[in-house]
């Protein structure tokens, strides 16, 4: 003996979903049912799958079954949350056809974050996104360099009776940096006030457009400009980039500490390893870790967190920056192969981020003493 499915649906009907108040089948979170004699399973959707909420609709659906089929049913349901629609807050009025903002962080300086934003900024523009790249590193911008567009200056556009700044396109990838707005050779010396002024003006004040990703280049360290990012936009996610080698690994810890206080609260996606090993040209299969092995690893597993992806130590990689043709084009080599993965586990990563949690919404910040992280 088995059940129809309408019966099953029937019964299910008087099942009522604990948040939303209605029941499970007019609200469509009943599927993939299958009765065999009298064990019936199901997919069902739920607001809030915590334990007390689960155990509480299985036996309302237990006890509606075994009421309208008059039989003893054993369930198998699989319960899983609702997916939440990645959507940008309907309050935020910069960048509102931006649907996910990453920082890209490192806490430390010199272990390659902007190499690894530039390249994963075009990863995903290869694979078809709308990419955005936002150079914040106010005092040491390199992505014009990176993307050989030097002597670009970005143009005035005017956006619904509104000037506003035009940003520079390369490789398919959008991007504004304080480096279009100061010689090569001048040395930015500014205050705190006037960086931070700076860095609000380049997603205020410029026109962006639709964007999947906007990918925003972190300085190295935890201070006002990591602050002013969190307060001006909603960041979605970020990323802390370190090597393998424990001095680097300190300032990862004090990164992810950052973004994990209770007054900023930017869910940390994952962690990427950049030089994680060496390779010789001429010995390929060999591999020599010469800032430490795992890590990032080590670390990511300590707080939880997804490793994103392990980059070479390869020469070209460097050669690939300084020349302005990220690494990632180099299509079949190893190093642009990682970047590839790496990019496909942040897309992975972020749609998770988007269907657990609510949409981010800009800090505020009022006790400033409350945000050191050392």
């Amino acid at each position: 003996m088995s059940f129809e499915e309408k019966d099953i649906l029937a019964a299910l009907s008087f099942v009522v979903e604990p948040d939303l108040k209605k029941d499970v089948v007019e609200l469509n979170l009943v599927s993939n049912i299958k009765s065999e004699g009298t064990k019936i399973s199901f997919d069902l959707q739920i607001n809030n799958p915590a334990m007390h909420n689960k155990k509480r609709v299985l036996e309302a659906c237990e006890m509606h079954l075994n009421r309208v089929l008059k039989a003893e049913v054993t369930l198998d349901v699989n319960i899983t949350p609702i997916p939440k629609e990645a959507e940008t807050p309907k309050e935020n009025k910069i960048l509102p056809q931006v649907k996910n903002i990453i920082a890209i962080a490192s806490g430390k300086g010199g272990v390659g974050k902007s190499t690894v934003t530039a390249n994963l900024a075009v990863a995903l523009a290869q694979k078809g996104y709308k990419v955005g790249l936002v150079d914040a590193d106010i005092y040491g911008p390199s992505m014009p360099l990176m993307f050989n567009v030097e002597d670009e200056k970005p143009m005035p556009i005017e956006v619904n009776g509104r000037n506003m700044i035009k940003p520079v396109e390369s490789y398919g990838v959008k991007m504004l940096s304080i480096g279009f707005f100061a010689d090569t050779d001048q040395a930015v010396v500014w205050r705190g006030p006037m960086a931070t002024r700076a860095l609000t003006q380049l997603f205020t004040e410029a026109h962006w457009g639709e964007l999947d990703y906007m990918l925003i280049d972190l300085p190295p360290g935890t201070g006002d400009i990591h602050l002013t990012l969190v307060q001006t936009v909603p960041v979605t996610a970020s990323i802390i980039v370190s090597t393998p080698q424990k001095v680097a690994l300190i300032d990862a810890r004090k990164a992810i500490g950052m973004f994990k206080l209770e007054q900023i609260n930017v869910p940390v996606i994952g962690m990427i390893e950049n030089m994680a090993y060496f390779t010789p040209a001429e010995l390929p299969d060999n591999k020599y870790y010469i800032f430490g092995k795992e890590g990032v690893k080590d670390l990511a597993e300590e707080h939880n967190l997804p490793l994103l992806g392990e980059i070479p130590l390869v020469q070209s990689v460097r050669e690939a920056g300084d020349a302005g043709r990220p690494a990632v084009l180099q299509e079949t080599t190893p190093q642009a192969i990682a970047f590839m993965d790496f990019a496909d586990n942040v897309i992975k990563e972020v749609a998770a981020r988007n269907e657990a949690m609510d949409p981010t919404k800009k800090v505020e910040i009022t006790n400033m003493d409350g945000c050191s992280t050392d």
